[in-house]
């Protein structure tokens, strides 16, 4: 099995296929490396992907403090997952909490960015929302930590952005569900309280969304309620970004509707590459509605 070492010692598991100009894919909190296996073999036609298992995600260490997992620790695994492979620049596609992991480097190393794909990222954002979020990470991690794997991911895949893909896919929602069970339960309970619990608000970043330059796709379902309006925060703080919303979608979005996700990044991806992706018209946040 390949791994890969970051620079604070913990061996990370990736997967590789294609050539070309390298997109990293980093999952969500349900998830791992499988989760993309759809967009693995739709990107490797065109492109170099590496999808990697985050810390906390077997066969990828397992670290059991939960001081070796943060926000920042996030961040800087997918700037150790381009050192290790030796790749100076790459697409970066991220969804849910590895959205915030996006997000973050984005802003953190913009000179390692060709582009951003920042999907499902909201939850816990608003301000009034911050500590029921953060309650709710902690019940969670308790979940994790006394039931069984197979029950609390049974109870994770029942939220309310997750029915969309029991409805939709049942054969796809329970394979989400199994391999959820196969998590180790230490590593989510550290990635619940070290990661999500105390990842700050976006509301509080619009000064460092500014400053990101490269091209950015922000990705939304429109039944992922609490990443509507985030949506909107970064649109508008990202100079370079646009904004889609996928039709009757939960949170997620790789998984729902494959086809609209790959599209869209294929779409987004495609513009960057020939030099096509513009920056924001300033006149299109001019104060009147229907100008002069």
């Amino acid at each position: 099995m390949p791994h890969l070492t970051t620079d604070d010692h913990v061996k990370l598991y990736y997967e590789e296929a294609g050539s070309g100009i390298p997109i990293v894919f980093v999952h969500e909190f349900g998830g791992d490396c499988r989760s993309y296996e759809g967009q693995l073999r739709y990107f490797s036609r065109r492109y170099r992907c590496i999808a990697y298992n985050a810390r906390g995600y077997p066969p990828s260490d397992v670290p059991h403090e939960v001081a070796r997992e943060s926000q920042d620790r996030a961040r800087d695994d997918i700037r150790a997952v381009l050192d290790a492979l030796g790749i100076d620049k790459a697409h970066v596609v991220g969804l849910s909490m590895a959205a915030f992991a996006t997000l973050h480097f984005g802003f953190t190393y913009s000179d390692r960015a060709r582009a951003l794909v920042i999907a499902g990222c909201g939850y816990g954002a608003a301000r009034d929302k911050h500590e029921q979020f953060a309650a709710e990470a902690e019940a969670a991690a308790k979940r994790f930590e006394t039931m069984s794997m197979k029950e609390a991911a049974e109870t994770y895949a029942l939220g309310p952005a997750r029915v969309q893909l029991q409805n939709k896919d049942p054969r796809g929602w329970r394979e989400f569900v199994d391999q959820l069970a196969q998590h180790s339960s230490p590593g989510a309970t550290m990635t619940l309280r070290g990661v999500q619990q105390r990842r700050p608000s976006l509301y509080d970043l619009t000064d460092k969304m500014k400053s990101i330059s490269a091209p950015t796709l922000i990705m939304t379902g429109d039944e992922d309620w609490p990443c509507l309006e985030p949506g909107l925060l970064m649109k508008g703080a990202i100079r370079t970004s646009a904004l889609a919303v996928v039709p009757n979608t939960g949170h997620a979005i790789n998984l729902e509707e494959p086809a609209a996700f790959n599209q869209h990044i294929a779409d987004f991806l495609h513009a960057v590459d020939v030099g096509a992706w513009r920056p924001r018209d300033p006149r299109a946040l001019a104060p009147s509605i229907l100008g002069r």
